[in-house]
């Protein structure tokens, strides 16, 4: 016999996975507490660690160490059922019977005073008699210590309640792939293994009978089929307890336990992926005083619930402590409720409670009522926790055909999920309903459409998609006016605003913003009017007016402050932090991107974190701080890659292409830069998103290069880049890893300087010789021609004397002049004039 079994104990007939510290953390209780009780949901492994706890304490305790396997006890049997079965583990024959001694002092007397650990598996049956017996061993057996293993606490003096969690993931996977290779020798895990394991919440017997399943069906089919888990899960060791042959044997045995109210709250409680005490009001009790449910009970019902396992504890969110139910137990639950008829009702209830609230917290989010920093950010945070439930919410909507509905939950949630960079699956559940009133050919009221069209156009340029922003606002002004909606026609004029100066439609933008100002002069438009002011503020940066745009985004500054809005705050800060960077006022700019990151990394705002600090790892560039600058540029980037921006992510590639040239990776900062040129113009045009200076700054970055490389490497590599798909650019950004492919052809100089190999993506013909009038260039850059024309502008010619000086035609001229502006991201000839000058500076200096 192996040196730690005793007979009084089950045998351990298979591997042990996971929960070391628990089995740790457990035996210093033990030593300190005399009455400890493992609770949890049925499989989620109480037994087994019982049992693993107590086989760790023999040593302490020899031959005194019982375990009392109470699942097929009677309840409705002789009297004091539990005593006669620790009597019979005991080997006490006369307990039951006893004379005139009660039970209790019988088993006393045969435990005595001396340390002993008595375990009690499976109480939640018999919790009255298995609570009265431990307080009697307790009360005369002082070296007596109980583990008890129960669905619900057994409310005992000094019990210590351990509540035993769902497997860590990684255990959750060993577990198994353990239990697949016994049945399996040759499994081989995948990544659907993590799958599983997640959707079957970590929960130990669920495991081990979804891993029974490969002898016949590949770890991807088991996920596929744990839709219908009850059917799929039912497959188990004949030898165990009965109520652990199938997963829904398991909770079966918790539910016939309830009483009828509890079963009630128990079903209509699936309808939630998490909630609170006051969701659980709102969607759970009957408004009829002789319902099943009375609101007067709930509290207690899920209290009971709590105890007995069925319902987990959560975090506590926005104020509120949160509840769910682990996923087997949910989808249980909902078949309960479609049998009792009441899955409509129930689920309709539920998704007009997160309407309500999304609906009342919108008007918070964008200061339509007041609401301080604190309470804002704390909405945030909750609509993280609310995901599973607004998806539900919308999900039913569109099964339902309740498109008004759907449709306003997506308008009144829709700041949320821009600022968290969430605008591409919203956006998409914007459209199922769009989509499907088009389909239908239901006309809904103005009040609902045009607000539903001007917040798709916000989603829309939240995720910098402006042609598609522009349409959708466009679409939106008529129903927004006929409702009378000022606040959303306001928001959809400003969305106008935002896709006119993206393209350099630069008076359209004014013109909208106009009207925009005049709406929004009254009371509950503030936000309007600070957002207005800002997004007016960015289009005078790029028109090169930066004293004006300082003025308007320290305006928009002030207002969002006044109505303690710190993301809108922020946003006009990442502004001014760029105007100070034009200005060369490094350290200002610094000190304004700083002051931004607080309110949006308290919010989460990818989006606007990435930008922030993106303008931070430029600016270290031009401090030549490459470590700083990489670690900056590094998170932005990151961030950019989990919101899917690609604009955001265009530009970031653009910084890394100049931090790649300062660290001596010439080839690899030509492909980013052409990598951030495919990206930015696969947004919807070459000119949209420029910032003011970037062309310029990244001709200044390729010029020496072309000097170094030779043109016709340098535009092969860039037409590389330009083809390179953007996750493989990020690799390389992120991590020195080049894209594979083949190494382009390299003209042979003696003075070139050696340089490291770098594939890429994807072969490109060789290109022809360049001709001697116009070397082959990348196409972001300027020509030949548009280099001298460039010198002209800084002699201060106008078109015609361009013109005369280079014979041809003025219209010609002013083509290469817009063509110029676009590319270098000016707004007029004189910044032109004065990036010429600097440029011949610098071409001098090198």
């Amino acid at each position: 016999m192996h040196p730690d079994a005793d007979p009084r104990l089950p045998a351990e007939t298979d591997t042990f996975v996971g929960r070391d510290r628990d089995v740790a953390d457990l035996r210093r209780l033990l030593e300190s507490l005399r009455a400890v009780t493992l609770c949890g949901a049925g499989g989620i492994g109480k037994t087994r660690l019982a049992v693993r706890v107590a086989r760790s304490l023999l040593e302490a305790r020899p031959g005194r160490v019982w375990f009392a396997d109470l699942s097929d006890v009677a309840v409705d049997g002789p009297p004091h059922p539990v005593a006669r079965r620790v009597a019979a583990v005991l080997g006490v024959a006369d307990a039951p019977a006893g004379g005139d001694r009660p039970p209790a002092e019988v088993l006393a007397d045969a435990i005595g005073s001396r340390p002993a650990l008595l375990v009690l598996d499976n109480c939640e049956h018999l919790v009255p008699d298995c609570a009265a017996l431990v307080e009697a061993l307790l009360r005369d057996c002082p070296g007596l210590a109980v583990l008890a293993t129960s669905r619900e606490p057994l409310r005992v003096t000094g019990e210590t309640v351990w509540r035993v969690p769902p497997l860590e993931p990684a255990d959750a996977v060993r577990l198994f792939v353990d239990r697949a290779r016994a049945v399996r020798p040759d499994f081989t895990a995948t990544g659907a293994v993590s799958e599983v394991s997640r959707a079957l919440d970590g929960v130990p017997l669920a495991l081990e009978l979804a891993a029974a399943r490969v002898r016949v069906l590949s770890v991807e089919q088991i996920a596929q089929r744990l839709g219908d888990r009850f059917r799929l899960l039912s497959a188990a060791d004949r030898n165990a307890p009965p109520r652990q042959r199938t997963l829904r044997a398991a909770i079966d045995w918790s539910h016939e336990l309830l009483g009828p109210a509890e079963r009630v709250l128990l079903r209509r409680l699936s309808v939630f992926s998490g909630w609170t005490l006051a969701q659980a009001e709102l969607v759970c009790v009957d408004e009829d005083p002789g319902g099943d449910l009375p609101p007067e009970v709930l509290l207690d019902l899920l209290t009971a619930l709590v105890d007995k396992s069925l319902v987990t504890v959560g975090d506590e969110v926005a104020g509120a402590t949160r509840f769910r139910l682990l996923d087997s137990i949910r989808q249980y639950a909902a078949e309960r409720l479609d049998a009792a008829g009441e899955t409509e009702s129930t689920r309709t209830r539920h998704r007009d409670a997160i309407l309500e609230a999304a609906e009342r917290h919108a008007e918070a989010a964008l200061a339509e009522i007041p609401a301080t920093w604190a309470e804002r950010a704390a909405l945030f945070r909750l609509y993280d926790a609310e995901l599973g439930n607004v998806r539900a919410a919308l999900g039913w909507s569109l099964e339902r055909g309740d498109l008004e509905e759907g449709l306003r939950i997506c308008t009144a949630l829709r700041s949320y999920w821009i600022v968290r960079g969430r605008s591409a699956e919203w956006a998409a559940w914007t459209d199922r309903f769009l989509d499907r009133l088009a389909e239908d050919g239901a006309r809904l009221p103005a009040f609902v459409r045009g607000p539903a069209l001007a917040a798709r156009a916000q989603l829309a340029a939240g995720s910098r998609d402006f042609p598609r922003a522009a349409d959708q606002a466009a679409a939106a002004l008529e129903p927004c006016r006929e409702s009378g909606d000022d606040f959303m026609t306001a928001a959809a004029l400003i969305t106008l605003a935002e896709a006119a100066t993206a393209t350099g439609r630069f008076d359209e933008a004014d013109a909208r913003l106009d009207e925009a100002e005049a709406l929004s002069a009254g009371p509950g438009q503030e936000w309007n009017r600070g957002y207005g002011r800002s997004t007016r503020g960015h289009l005078r940066l790029r028109e090169g007016r930066l004293r004006d745009a300082g003025e308007l985004l320290e305006s928009a500054l002030r207002v969002m402050r006044d109505i303690d809005h710190r993301w809108g705050a922020a946003h006009a800060l990442i502004g001014l932090g760029r105007l100070a960077a034009l200005r060369g006022d490094l350290a200002a700019a610094r000190d304004r991107f700083d002051a931004a990151l607080p309110a949006l990394a308290e919010v989460g705002a990818r989006p606007e974190l990435a930008r922030a600090l993106a303008g931070i790892g430029r600016i270290a560039l031009d401090r030549g701080e490459a470590a700083a600058a990489r670690g900056s540029l590094t998170e932005s980037l990151e961030l950019s890659r989990a919101t899917g921006i690609r604009l955001d992510a265009a530009r970031t590639l653009a910084a890394f292409a100049e931090l790649l040239a300062c660290e001596g990776d010439l080839r690899g900062a030509v492909l980013l830069a052409g990598a951030a040129e495919g990206a930015r113009t696969g947004t919807g045009g070459a000119r949209e998103g420029r910032s003011p200076g970037t062309g310029a700054r990244l001709e200044r970055v390729l010029e020496p290069i072309r000097r170094k490389l030779g043109e016709p490497l340098v535009a092969q590599l860039w037409g590389q880049g330009r083809v390179t798909p953007v996750d493989d650019a990020i690799a390389y950004a992120l991590s020195g890893s080049a894209p594979a492919g083949p190494e382009p052809s390299e003209p042979s100089t003696p003075s070139e300087p050696s340089m490291p190999s770098m594939p890429l993506a994807a072969p490109v013909p060789a290109p022809a010789p360049p001709s001697p009038a116009e070397p082959v260039t990348p196409p972001s850059t300027l020509t030949a021609r548009e280099r001298e024309i460039v010198a002209l502008v800084a002699r201060g010619l106008s078109n015609r004397g361009i013109a005369e000086e280079l014979v041809i035609s003025p219209a010609t001229v002013a083509r290469h002049v817009t063509n110029i502006l676009t590319k270098l991201g000016f707004a007029s000839r004189a910044q032109v004039a004065a990036w010429a000058v600097d440029h011949a500076n610098g071409e001098r200096e090198d």
